[in-house]
C-alpha cells in the first residue's frame, strides 16, 4: 500500500506528565508493525472506557503516544493474515486496543487478524458502531442470565445505568426477548427514552446508590449491573432466590461493599462480564444474536452521530453525564 497520511485522536502525554487530545493527520509508516491486517475504518464509537481515555480520567491508556478508539468498524485493504483478504467487511472491539495497541478512532488502523469479527449478516459498518463495546456488552451479559437459567416469565430484571451504552441496549435487548424490565436512572426526564426502549418503570437510582443492607426484600430475577460500588451491592440484596446478577462495569466504583449472604442463602449467582478478552466463539455468538434479536430501529432511536472532529468535546459530554443511549463516530467526518 503507498504511503499516505489519515486523522486520528491522539493522546499523548509528556515526560512531566502533561497530557493532550487532538484530532491528528499521522502517516502510514507509523501504524503498529505488531497488527497483520490494515482496515480502512468507517466508524467508531465513544464508549465509558473511550471517555476515561480521552479526558484523562483514569489510567486507561499504558502505551504513549495512542490512538483513542476501542471500537472500530470497516473494510480490509490489505492482509497478511489467511483468514481475511481485501475488501472483507470487519469488526474489532477489546483486546486492549486504545489501550496497549492503536485503536479505531482513526481513518485507518493496524491490527491483529485474529482479534476481527465478520460484520454479521444484516448490520452495516454504522450499526455495528451503534452497537459497539457496549451493546457487544449487553449481550453477553443478556446470555450470562439465560446461562443460568433466568428466563422471561420469571420476574423483574433490573438494569443499572439504563441510559448508558449498556444499559440502554440491556434494556432494548431484554425487552424484545420478553422480559420484564425495570430501568435504574438518576435522569428523570429520561423516563419517556427509557420507556421507548421497553423498560416497563423506572426506579430513581438514589434507591441502590446509597449503602444499604446486605440481605433485602427480594424483586429482581435478574440483573445487568454496569454501575459496581454499593449500586451492585443492594442489586445482589434484593435478588430473588436462584436469580443471576451480570455484573460489567464500575461508572460507580469499583468497590464492592457487600455480604455473602445473598449468595450463601438465596443461591444468587454473581456472573462477571468481560468484554475485552472473551474467546472469538463467545465473541461471535454474541453478535450473531445482536443482528438477530436487536431492534434495529430502537437501536437507531438511541444513537447519535458525531464526526472525528467532534469526538473530543462529545467524550467530555459523556463523562459528564450528559450523554444518553449510543454515540457513532464517523471517522471520515
Amino acid at each position: 500500500m503507498s504511503s499516505s497520511t489519515f486523522r486520528a485522536i491522539e493522546l499523548t502525554k509528556s515526560p512531566e506528565g502533561q497530557f493532550n487530545a487532538q484530532v491528528t493527520t499521522l502517516e502510514d509508516s507509523r501504524l503498529p508493525d505488531t497488527g497483520d491486517v490494515t482496515l480502512d475504518i468507517d466508524y467508531s464509537t465513544l464508549n465509558f472506557k473511550d471517555g476515561l481515555a480521552i479526558c484523562n480520567r483514569s489510567p486507561v491508556v499504558r502505551l504513549w503516544p495512542m490512538v483513542a478508539g476501542i471500537d472500530g468498524a470497516g473494510t480490509v485493504l490489505s492482509s497478511d493474515n489467511p483468514a481475511w483478504k481485501a475488501g472483507d467487511k470487519v469488526l474489532i472491539n477489546g483486546y486492549g486496543i486504545g489501550e496497549t495497541h492503536w485503536g479505531c478512532l482513526s481513518e485507518r488502523a493496524r491490527l491483529k487478524g485474529d482479534w476481527l469479527v465478520r460484520i454479521p449478516e444484516g448490520l452495516n459498518a454504522k450499526q455495528a458502531m451503534a452497537i459497539g463495546t457496549a451493546g457487544y456488552t449487553a449481550m453477553l451479559c443478556v446470555m450470562a442470565l439465560e446461562r443460568n437459567g433466568v428466563k422471561p416469565g420469571d420476574g423483574e430484571v433490573l438494569v443499572t445505568g439504563a441510559t448508558g451504552g449498556v444499559g440502554s441496549v440491556a434494556i432494548t435487548l431484554l425487552s424484545r426477548l420478553g422480559y420484564t424490565v425495570v430501568a435504574s436512572s438518576g435522569k428523570a426526564s429520561q423516563e419517556g427514552f427509557l420507556k421507548s426502549l421497553g423498560a416497563s418503570s423506572i426506579i430513581d437510582r438514589k434507591t441502590l446508590s446509597e449503602p444499604g443492607k446486605p440481605f433485602q426484600k427480594e424483586r429482581w430475577a435478574g440483573v445487568v449491573d454496569s454501575v459496581g460500588s454499593h449500586t451492585l451491592a443492594n442489586a445482589c440484596a434484593q435478588t430473588r432466590y436462584g436469580g443471576t446478577v451480570a455484573a460489567c462495569g464500575l461508572a460507580q466504583g469499583a468497590d464492592f461493599p457487600s455480604s455473602v449472604m445473598p449468595f450463601i442463602l438465596r443461591g444468587v449467582t454473581l456472573a462477571g462480564v468481560d468484554s475485552v478478552m472473551a474467546p472469538q466463539a463467545v465473541r461471535q455468538e454474541a453478535w450473531r444474536r445482536l443482528a438477530k434479536d436487536l431492534d434495529l430501529a430502537k437501536l437507531d432511536s438511541l444513537s447519535t452521530e458525531v464526526s472525528l472532529n467532534d469526538a473530543i468535546g462529545a467524550a467530555h459530554k459523556l463523562m459528564a453525564g450528559e450523554i444518553s443511549g449510543r454515540l457513532v463516530v464517523n471517522v471520515k467526518r
